[in-house]
Protein backbone atom coordinates (compact mmCIF):
# COMPACT_ATOMS: atom_id res chain seq x y z
CA UNK A 1 0.00 0.00 0.00
CA UNK A 2 1.67 3.14 -1.40
CA UNK A 3 4.81 1.85 -1.90
CA UNK A 4 5.26 4.64 -4.14
CA UNK A 5 5.03 7.36 -1.85
CA UNK A 6 6.21 10.91 -2.32
CA UNK A 7 5.77 13.55 0.14
CA UNK A 8 5.00 15.96 -2.58
CA UNK A 9 1.79 17.69 -3.20
CA UNK A 10 1.59 16.10 -7.15
CA UNK A 11 1.69 12.55 -5.35
CA UNK A 12 -1.34 13.90 -3.42
CA UNK A 13 -3.25 14.94 -6.36
CA UNK A 14 -2.31 11.99 -8.16
CA UNK A 15 -3.95 9.92 -4.86
CA UNK A 16 -6.95 12.01 -5.52
CA UNK A 17 -7.14 11.33 -9.22
CA UNK A 18 -7.09 7.72 -8.30
CA UNK A 19 -9.74 7.37 -5.43
CA UNK A 20 -13.00 5.87 -6.88
CA UNK A 21 -14.81 7.51 -3.31
CA UNK A 22 -13.49 11.44 -4.42
CA UNK A 23 -16.39 12.50 -5.69
CA UNK A 24 -19.05 11.82 -2.05
CA UNK A 25 -17.11 14.82 -1.15
CA UNK A 26 -19.69 16.72 -2.99
CA UNK A 27 -22.56 15.24 -0.64
CA UNK A 28 -20.99 17.16 2.25
CA UNK A 29 -21.06 20.62 3.70
CA UNK A 30 -16.98 20.99 4.31
CA UNK A 31 -16.76 24.62 6.27
CA UNK A 32 -15.21 26.80 3.73
CA UNK A 33 -11.04 26.51 3.48
CA UNK A 34 -10.75 24.38 6.74
CA UNK A 35 -9.52 20.73 6.87
CA UNK A 36 -11.42 18.74 9.16
CA UNK A 37 -10.04 15.77 10.70
CA UNK A 38 -12.36 15.72 13.49
CA UNK A 39 -14.95 13.10 12.28
CA UNK A 40 -14.02 10.37 14.87
CA UNK A 41 -15.62 13.32 17.38
CA UNK A 42 -18.47 14.56 15.04
CA UNK A 43 -19.06 13.97 11.50
CA UNK A 44 -19.82 16.64 8.63
CA UNK A 45 -23.63 17.50 7.55
CA UNK A 46 -24.31 15.80 4.21
CA UNK A 47 -26.79 17.31 1.79
CA UNK A 48 -28.77 14.47 2.15
CA UNK A 49 -29.05 14.28 5.42
CA UNK A 50 -30.16 17.88 5.68
CA UNK A 51 -32.92 16.60 3.13
CA UNK A 52 -33.98 13.67 5.15
CA UNK A 53 -34.42 15.85 8.47
CA UNK A 54 -36.18 18.21 6.47
CA UNK A 55 -38.20 15.74 4.71
CA UNK A 56 -39.10 14.68 8.63
CA UNK A 57 -40.62 18.27 9.20
CA UNK A 58 -42.31 18.10 6.36
CA UNK A 59 -44.15 14.82 7.20
CA UNK A 60 -44.92 16.62 10.77
CA UNK A 61 -46.54 19.14 9.05
CA UNK A 62 -49.12 17.62 6.65
CA UNK A 63 -49.65 14.68 8.01
CA UNK A 64 -49.52 15.77 12.53
CA UNK A 65 -50.34 12.60 14.18
CA UNK A 66 -51.01 10.74 11.43
CA UNK A 67 -47.17 10.72 10.43
CA UNK A 68 -47.20 7.63 12.92
CA UNK A 69 -48.10 4.93 10.06
CA UNK A 70 -48.46 7.63 6.83
CA UNK A 71 -45.94 9.49 4.68
CA UNK A 72 -42.79 7.88 2.93
CA UNK A 73 -41.12 7.05 6.41
CA UNK A 74 -43.38 6.53 9.16
CA UNK A 75 -42.33 7.29 12.43
CA UNK A 76 -43.77 4.20 14.09
CA UNK A 77 -41.56 1.60 12.07
CA UNK A 78 -38.38 4.35 11.77
CA UNK A 79 -36.26 2.31 14.14
CA UNK A 80 -36.93 -0.90 13.16
CA UNK A 81 -36.21 0.01 9.18
CA UNK A 82 -33.04 1.84 9.50
CA UNK A 83 -31.86 -0.89 12.40
CA UNK A 84 -32.17 -3.09 8.83
CA UNK A 85 -30.51 -1.01 6.36
CA UNK A 86 -27.87 -0.37 9.52
CA UNK A 87 -27.23 -4.15 9.90
CA UNK A 88 -24.69 -4.57 6.50
CA UNK A 89 -22.25 -2.33 8.49
CA UNK A 90 -21.78 -4.64 11.49
CA UNK A 91 -22.34 -7.96 9.62
CA UNK A 92 -25.91 -8.43 11.13
CA UNK A 93 -29.22 -10.05 10.34
CA UNK A 94 -31.72 -7.25 9.72
CA UNK A 95 -33.84 -8.45 12.68
CA UNK A 96 -30.62 -8.22 14.73
CA UNK A 97 -29.98 -4.29 14.85
CA UNK A 98 -32.06 -1.61 15.89
CA UNK A 99 -31.80 2.20 16.21
CA UNK A 100 -32.70 3.59 19.66
CA UNK A 101 -31.56 5.64 22.66
CA UNK A 102 -27.95 6.74 23.36
CA UNK A 103 -25.04 5.26 23.59
CA UNK A 104 -25.10 4.81 27.57
CA UNK A 105 -28.48 4.37 27.65
CA UNK A 106 -28.26 1.59 25.64
CA UNK A 107 -25.14 -0.13 27.37
CA UNK A 108 -27.42 0.39 30.39
CA UNK A 109 -30.36 -1.32 28.70
CA UNK A 110 -27.80 -4.22 27.41
CA UNK A 111 -26.00 -4.77 31.22
CA UNK A 112 -29.83 -5.22 32.69
CA UNK A 113 -30.64 -7.83 30.58
CA UNK A 114 -27.77 -9.74 29.88
CA UNK A 115 -25.83 -9.26 33.50
CA UNK A 116 -27.08 -11.96 36.20
CA UNK A 117 -24.16 -12.70 38.70
CA UNK A 118 -24.73 -16.46 40.30
CA UNK A 119 -22.66 -18.49 42.37
CA UNK A 120 -19.13 -17.48 41.55
CA UNK A 121 -19.75 -15.58 38.38
CA UNK A 122 -20.07 -12.04 39.72
CA UNK A 123 -17.47 -9.80 37.79
CA UNK A 124 -17.56 -7.59 34.23
CA UNK A 125 -14.07 -7.30 32.45
CA UNK A 126 -13.65 -4.27 30.57
CA UNK A 127 -10.72 -2.15 30.77
CA UNK A 128 -8.35 0.58 31.59
CA UNK A 129 -8.30 2.40 28.19
CA UNK A 130 -12.03 2.62 28.06
CA UNK A 131 -14.08 5.24 27.28
CA UNK A 132 -15.25 6.92 31.09
CA UNK A 133 -18.68 6.99 30.16
CA UNK A 134 -18.90 2.80 29.46
CA UNK A 135 -17.06 2.37 32.83
CA UNK A 136 -19.75 4.50 35.11
CA UNK A 137 -22.45 2.54 33.51
CA UNK A 138 -20.41 -1.02 34.39
CA UNK A 139 -20.28 0.82 37.57
CA UNK A 140 -23.51 1.86 38.46
CA UNK A 141 -24.66 -1.71 37.28
CA UNK A 142 -23.01 -3.59 39.51
CA UNK A 143 -23.96 -1.20 42.51
CA UNK A 144 -27.44 -1.91 41.37
CA UNK A 145 -27.11 -5.90 42.51
CA UNK A 146 -25.33 -4.82 45.68
CA UNK A 147 -21.86 -5.53 44.28
CA UNK A 148 -18.72 -3.18 44.90
CA UNK A 149 -17.43 -2.61 41.84
CA UNK A 150 -13.81 -2.10 43.09
CA UNK A 151 -14.09 -5.37 43.68
CA UNK A 152 -16.40 -6.92 40.67
CA UNK A 153 -14.88 -4.49 37.65
CA UNK A 154 -12.06 -5.84 36.16
CA UNK A 155 -10.25 -3.83 34.37
CA UNK A 156 -7.11 -4.82 32.43
CA UNK A 157 -4.14 -3.29 32.32
CA UNK A 158 -2.44 -1.73 29.24
CA UNK A 159 1.45 -2.57 29.18
CA UNK A 160 2.29 0.73 28.07
CA UNK A 161 -0.30 3.51 28.12
CA UNK A 162 -1.64 3.24 24.77
CA UNK A 163 -2.94 -0.60 23.56
CA UNK A 164 -4.33 -3.82 24.57
CA UNK A 165 -2.79 -6.97 24.75
CA UNK A 166 -5.44 -9.76 23.64
CA UNK A 167 -3.33 -12.28 25.74
CA UNK A 168 -3.98 -10.12 28.98
CA UNK A 169 -7.58 -9.64 28.19
CA UNK A 170 -8.57 -13.15 27.72
CA UNK A 171 -6.02 -14.04 30.78
CA UNK A 172 -8.90 -11.75 32.95
CA UNK A 173 -11.93 -14.17 31.64
CA UNK A 174 -11.72 -16.20 34.54
CA UNK A 175 -14.80 -18.11 36.20
CA UNK A 176 -15.16 -15.69 38.38
CA UNK A 177 -16.50 -13.18 35.52
CA UNK A 178 -20.06 -13.42 33.91
CA UNK A 179 -19.76 -10.85 31.13
CA UNK A 180 -17.02 -8.92 29.03
CA UNK A 181 -17.41 -5.29 27.79
CA UNK A 182 -14.68 -3.86 25.77
CA UNK A 183 -14.25 -1.49 22.70
CA UNK A 184 -14.43 -2.44 18.93
CA UNK A 185 -11.65 0.10 18.53
CA UNK A 186 -9.68 2.26 21.49
CA UNK A 187 -10.76 5.66 21.80
CA UNK A 188 -7.28 7.48 21.99
CA UNK A 189 -5.01 5.07 20.04
CA UNK A 190 -6.91 3.84 17.88
CA UNK A 191 -6.01 0.12 18.16
CA UNK A 192 -8.50 -2.27 16.29
CA UNK A 193 -8.87 -5.41 18.92
CA UNK A 194 -8.96 -8.84 17.34
CA UNK A 195 -12.93 -9.02 18.06
CA UNK A 196 -13.67 -12.81 16.97
CA UNK A 197 -10.55 -13.92 18.59
CA UNK A 198 -12.20 -12.60 21.55
CA UNK A 199 -15.36 -14.10 21.44
CA UNK A 200 -14.14 -17.43 20.75
CA UNK A 201 -12.55 -17.50 24.30
CA UNK A 202 -15.26 -15.79 25.98
CA UNK A 203 -17.57 -18.22 24.75
CA UNK A 204 -15.23 -21.05 25.59
CA UNK A 205 -15.13 -20.36 28.87
CA UNK A 206 -18.95 -19.57 29.33
CA UNK A 207 -18.96 -15.98 29.65
CA UNK A 208 -21.00 -13.24 27.50
CA UNK A 209 -19.25 -10.75 25.63
CA UNK A 210 -20.48 -7.30 24.26
CA UNK A 211 -18.58 -4.22 22.02
CA UNK A 212 -18.77 -0.47 21.97
CA UNK A 213 -18.30 0.11 18.39
CA UNK A 214 -18.61 3.81 18.37
CA UNK A 215 -15.74 4.54 17.22
CA UNK A 216 -15.62 2.08 14.60
CA UNK A 217 -18.94 2.03 12.94
CA UNK A 218 -19.01 3.73 9.65
CA UNK A 219 -14.77 2.91 9.36
CA UNK A 220 -14.61 -0.42 9.50
CA UNK A 221 -16.61 -4.10 8.45
CA UNK A 222 -17.24 -6.15 11.25
CA UNK A 223 -18.87 -9.33 11.30
CA UNK A 224 -21.24 -9.69 14.27
CA UNK A 225 -23.47 -12.35 13.47
CA UNK A 226 -20.99 -14.62 12.16
CA UNK A 227 -18.39 -14.41 14.78
CA UNK A 228 -21.20 -14.89 17.99
CA UNK A 229 -20.87 -11.52 19.39
CA UNK A 230 -23.76 -11.62 21.77
CA UNK A 231 -24.63 -7.63 21.99
CA UNK A 232 -23.17 -4.24 20.95
CA UNK A 233 -23.97 -0.50 20.94
CA UNK A 234 -22.78 2.05 18.98
CA UNK A 235 -23.17 6.22 18.47
CA UNK A 236 -23.85 7.54 14.52
CA UNK A 237 -22.82 10.74 15.33
CA UNK A 238 -19.06 10.23 14.37
CA UNK A 239 -18.35 8.30 11.25
CA UNK A 240 -22.06 8.19 10.26
CA UNK A 241 -22.79 11.34 10.15
CA UNK A 242 -26.03 11.58 11.88
CA UNK A 243 -25.58 15.22 13.44
CA UNK A 244 -24.50 16.14 17.32
CA UNK A 245 -26.44 14.19 19.66
CA UNK A 246 -27.84 11.56 16.83
CA UNK A 247 -29.65 8.49 17.91
CA UNK A 248 -27.35 5.42 18.87
CA UNK A 249 -28.19 1.59 17.70
CA UNK A 250 -27.84 -1.72 19.30
CA UNK A 251 -27.14 -4.92 18.39
CA UNK A 252 -28.36 -8.19 19.90
CA UNK A 253 -27.51 -11.88 18.52
CA UNK A 254 -30.64 -13.48 17.60
CA UNK A 255 -29.38 -16.45 20.01
CA UNK A 256 -30.76 -13.93 22.40
CA UNK A 257 -33.96 -12.91 20.74
CA UNK A 258 -37.42 -13.60 23.29
CA UNK A 259 -35.08 -12.40 26.60
CA UNK A 260 -36.92 -10.33 28.48
CA UNK A 261 -35.65 -6.73 27.99
CA UNK A 262 -33.82 -5.54 31.73
CA UNK A 263 -35.37 -1.94 31.30
CA UNK A 264 -38.86 -2.57 29.23
CA UNK A 265 -40.68 0.54 27.64
CA UNK A 266 -43.41 1.34 25.64
CA UNK A 267 -41.56 0.65 22.26
CA UNK A 268 -39.94 -2.63 23.17
CA UNK A 269 -43.64 -3.97 22.52
CA UNK A 270 -44.57 -6.28 19.33
CA UNK A 271 -46.01 -3.52 17.23
CA UNK A 272 -49.17 -5.55 16.19
CA UNK A 273 -49.90 -5.26 20.22
CA UNK A 274 -48.18 -1.93 21.50
CA UNK A 275 -51.60 -0.20 21.16
CA UNK A 276 -53.73 -3.44 22.78
CA UNK A 277 -52.56 -1.35 26.03
CA UNK A 278 -52.38 -3.99 28.44
CA UNK A 279 -50.14 -3.95 31.41
CA UNK A 280 -48.60 -7.43 30.35
CA UNK A 281 -45.44 -6.83 28.05
CA UNK A 282 -45.18 -8.75 25.24
CA UNK A 283 -42.04 -7.82 24.02
CA UNK A 284 -40.84 -8.34 20.32
CA UNK A 285 -39.04 -11.53 19.40
CA UNK A 286 -35.97 -9.64 17.67
CA UNK A 287 -33.49 -6.51 18.62
CA UNK A 288 -36.63 -4.54 18.96
CA UNK A 289 -37.31 -5.29 21.91
CA UNK A 290 -34.85 -3.28 23.83
CA UNK A 291 -35.57 -0.02 22.81
CA UNK A 292 -36.99 1.62 26.13
CA UNK A 293 -39.35 4.94 25.04
CA UNK A 294 -40.87 6.01 21.82
CA UNK A 295 -38.25 7.35 18.86
CA UNK A 296 -36.68 10.72 18.38
CA UNK A 297 -38.09 11.27 15.12
CA UNK A 298 -35.74 14.28 14.26
CA UNK A 299 -32.69 12.88 16.00
CA UNK A 300 -33.49 9.59 13.78
CA UNK A 301 -34.25 11.47 10.31
CA UNK A 302 -30.82 12.60 9.52
CA UNK A 303 -28.94 8.69 9.18
CA UNK A 304 -31.88 8.12 6.37
CA UNK A 305 -30.24 10.78 4.02
CA UNK A 306 -26.82 9.24 5.63
CA UNK A 307 -27.30 5.42 4.97
CA UNK A 308 -28.27 6.04 1.79
CA UNK A 309 -24.37 6.92 0.83
CA UNK A 310 -22.71 4.26 3.21
CA UNK A 311 -24.98 1.89 0.65
CA UNK A 312 -24.16 3.75 -2.48
CA UNK A 313 -19.86 3.52 -1.31
CA UNK A 314 -19.89 0.58 0.33
CA UNK A 315 -18.19 -0.35 3.86
CA UNK A 316 -15.44 -2.47 2.10
CA UNK A 317 -14.42 0.85 0.08
CA UNK A 318 -14.61 2.92 3.05
CA UNK A 319 -12.21 0.87 5.03
CA UNK A 320 -9.39 0.16 1.99
CA UNK A 321 -9.29 4.70 1.19
CA UNK A 322 -9.77 5.27 5.21
CA UNK A 323 -6.71 2.47 5.70
CA UNK A 324 -4.85 4.28 2.68
CA UNK A 325 -5.46 7.82 4.25
CA UNK A 326 -3.98 6.91 7.04
CA UNK A 327 -1.18 5.12 6.03
CA UNK A 328 -0.54 8.29 3.89
CA UNK A 329 -1.09 10.34 6.87
CA UNK A 330 1.25 8.44 9.14
CA UNK A 331 4.27 8.40 6.00
CA UNK A 332 3.58 12.00 5.84
CA UNK A 333 4.34 12.32 9.84
CA UNK A 334 7.29 10.64 9.56
CA UNK A 335 9.01 12.48 6.64
CA UNK A 336 7.99 15.77 7.51
CA UNK A 337 7.59 15.94 10.98
CA UNK A 338 10.15 13.75 12.51
CA UNK A 339 12.71 16.14 14.02
CA UNK A 340 10.29 17.62 16.25
CA UNK A 341 9.23 15.18 18.62
CA UNK A 342 6.11 13.23 17.43
CA UNK A 343 5.28 9.99 17.92
CA UNK A 344 2.68 7.67 16.45
CA UNK A 345 0.94 6.13 19.20
CA UNK A 346 -1.59 3.54 17.13
CA UNK A 347 -0.66 0.27 15.49
CA UNK A 348 0.83 0.61 12.32
CA UNK A 349 -0.60 -2.72 11.31
CA UNK A 350 -3.57 -2.39 8.71
CA UNK A 351 -5.52 -5.20 10.69
CA UNK A 352 -4.71 -3.27 13.86
CA UNK A 353 -5.27 -0.05 13.30
CA UNK A 354 -9.02 1.81 13.02
CA UNK A 355 -10.01 5.05 11.36
CA UNK A 356 -7.75 7.75 12.93
CA UNK A 357 -3.93 8.40 13.77
CA UNK A 358 -2.56 8.65 17.06
CA UNK A 359 -0.34 11.48 17.11
CA UNK A 360 1.66 12.05 20.25
CA UNK A 361 3.84 15.33 21.69
CA UNK A 362 4.09 17.19 24.75
CA UNK A 363 2.73 19.87 23.48
CA UNK A 364 -0.12 18.88 21.99
CA UNK A 365 -2.89 21.06 23.54
CA UNK A 366 -1.15 23.99 22.69
CA UNK A 367 -0.45 22.34 19.45
CA UNK A 368 -4.05 21.49 18.60
CA UNK A 369 -5.24 25.24 19.33
CA UNK A 370 -2.95 26.48 16.41
CA UNK A 371 -4.16 23.97 14.21
CA UNK A 372 -7.56 25.26 14.84
CA UNK A 373 -5.92 28.94 14.35
CA UNK A 374 -4.47 27.68 10.79
CA UNK A 375 -7.95 25.84 9.71
CA UNK A 376 -7.46 22.73 10.62
CA UNK A 377 -9.36 20.63 12.85
CA UNK A 378 -7.79 17.88 15.15
CA UNK A 379 -9.33 16.84 18.46
CA UNK A 380 -7.34 16.69 21.54
CA UNK A 381 -7.33 14.22 24.12
CA UNK A 382 -5.41 14.06 27.18
CA UNK A 383 -2.51 14.50 28.28
CA UNK A 384 -0.85 14.37 24.94
CA UNK A 385 -2.73 13.00 21.91
CA UNK A 386 -3.51 14.49 19.05
CA UNK A 387 -6.60 12.88 17.11
CA UNK A 388 -6.70 13.15 13.42
CA UNK A 389 -9.30 11.45 11.60
CA UNK A 390 -9.28 11.53 7.98
CA UNK A 391 -12.45 10.36 6.96
CA UNK A 392 -13.12 8.07 3.54
CA UNK A 393 -16.50 9.65 2.30
CA UNK A 394 -15.40 14.17 2.55
CA UNK A 395 -11.24 13.81 3.48
CA UNK A 396 -8.70 14.09 0.32
CA UNK A 397 -5.70 12.97 0.22
CA UNK A 398 -4.22 16.84 -0.67
CA UNK A 399 -5.92 17.84 2.33
CA UNK A 400 -3.88 15.50 4.33
CA UNK A 401 -0.92 16.40 2.93
CA UNK A 402 -1.70 20.10 3.17
CA UNK A 403 -2.92 19.37 6.70
CA UNK A 404 0.78 17.93 7.56
CA UNK A 405 2.64 21.38 5.85
CA UNK A 406 0.32 23.47 7.95
CA UNK A 407 1.66 21.69 10.96
CA UNK A 408 5.37 21.57 9.99
CA UNK A 409 4.76 25.47 9.64
CA UNK A 410 3.45 25.71 13.29
CA UNK A 411 6.76 23.82 14.57
CA UNK A 412 9.33 25.55 12.42
CA UNK A 413 7.88 28.82 13.19
CA UNK A 414 6.71 27.42 17.02
CA UNK A 415 3.27 29.31 17.13
CA UNK A 416 1.97 26.85 19.52
CA UNK A 417 3.54 28.70 22.05
CA UNK A 418 1.44 31.41 22.10
CA UNK A 419 -1.21 29.50 23.03
CA UNK A 420 -1.79 28.52 26.99
CA UNK A 421 -0.94 24.99 27.85
CA UNK A 422 -4.52 24.12 28.93
CA UNK A 423 -7.42 22.70 27.33
CA UNK A 424 -11.13 24.07 26.48
CA UNK A 425 -14.20 23.08 28.14
CA UNK A 426 -14.84 20.49 25.06
CA UNK A 427 -11.38 18.99 24.09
Amino acid sequence: MLQDFQPTESYARQLDGQDPLYAFREEFYIPEGTIYLDGNSLGLCSRRAEQSLLLMLESWKQHAIDGWTEGKYPWFYLSEELGARMAALVGAKKEEVVVTGSTTVNLHQLVSTFFRPEGKRTKIVADELNFPSDIYALQSQLRLHGLNPADHLIRVRSRDGRLLDEDDLIHAMTEEVQMVILPTVLYRSGQLLDMERLVKAAHERGILIGFDACHSIGAIPHRFSEWGVDFAFWCTYKYLNSGPGGVAALYVNEKHHGRVPGLAGWFSSRKDKQFDMKHELEHAENAGAFQIGTPHVFSTAPLIGSLEIFAEAGIDRIREKSLRLTRYLMLLIESELAEWGFSIGNPLEDDRRGGHVCLEHDEAVRICKALKAEKVVPDFRAPHVIRLAPVALYTSYHEVWEAVQRLKTIMVEKKYEQYEKVRGVVA
